[in-house]
């Protein structure tokens, strides 16, 4: 366990955070800052609806891409991560994952867009992803199935389930075995509808998550309005550190 610690805190101290923080800010100064260019753009996109392809293939709406992609950045890291990176670097820490989320935005964008490149026609829709990327373009079909396997198939979902069973257990006394069964089979039935069914579950799930989430922090806010100038004056004087810096990369 002490050497799978001291693995952990090379890897997260020192290798991932500078290989992220770099790509970052590279493909921020490539794209020309697309992350804050093109917001424009992007809300007018939003409002393309679903259709079909010249070749009769199914596409989603450009909404319901939004929501699965919301889907997989919205979830535990902000919840249980927001609460590692205060305990670790303080209040300061929260600033610099305002400056990371800002910048890793590109890296997103670029994740999106080599999907777009790499993807290939199947069935019903087009299909595609890290795998097919690390596939196509790395020529490299080998870290495409062991790396997405790894990740997505144990890593994801286990911290995802636990958080989620964990949680449910320890506030309402749920089982975590149960929940957890119930877990897996909803994801089977989901997952295995394609990607129009995966699409149709995050346009109606996702709102309703991204909304409360949001509308939950809001009131929070609110109620604790006359603290707001003391807070961030708070978070701003306690940022500059190696200390948050890091807790907020973490």
């Amino acid at each position: 366990m002490t050497f799978i610690n001291e693995i952990n805190d090379i890897l997260w101290t020192y290798i991932l955070i500078i290989m992220l923080l770099g790509c970052a800010v590279w493909f921020s100064i490539r794209t020309r800052f697309v992350q804050f260019r093109m917001i424009r753009e992007m809300i007018v996109l939003l409002s393309e609806s679903a259709g079909k392809g010249k070749q009769g293939e199914k596409h989603v709406s450009s909404f319901q891409a939004f929501a699965i992609s919301i889907a997989s950045r919205v979830g535990t890291g902000n919840l249980a991560g927001v609460a590692t990176a205060i305990a670790i670097g303080g209040p300061g820490a929260i600033f610099w994952m305002w400056v990371i989320a800002l910048l890793g935005a590109s890296s997103a964008f670029i994740e999106s867009t080599l999907g777009q490149l790499y993807k290939i026609r199947g069935k019903d829709s087009f299909i595609g992803g890290p795998a097919y990327y690390m596939k196509k373009g790395l020529k490299q079909p080998w870290m495409g199935m062991l790396l997405i396997s790894i990740t997505f198939g144990f890593a994801f979902n286990s911290v995802q389930s636990n958080t989620i069973c964990a949680a449910a257990e320890h506030a309402f006394g749920v089982n975590h075995i149960i929940l957890g069964g119930v877990l897996t089979l909803l994801t089977l039935v989901i997952i295995f509808g394609g990607i129009q069914r995966i699409a149709r579950v995050s346009s109606i799930i996702v709102p309703v998550m991204a909304l409360g989430y949001v509308g939950l922090a809001l009131v929070i806010v609110i109620l604790n309005i006359t603290h707001l100038p003391g807070v961030i004056a708070l978070i701003i004087s306690h940022a500059f550190g190696w200390e948050q810096a890091l807790a907020g990369g973490v």
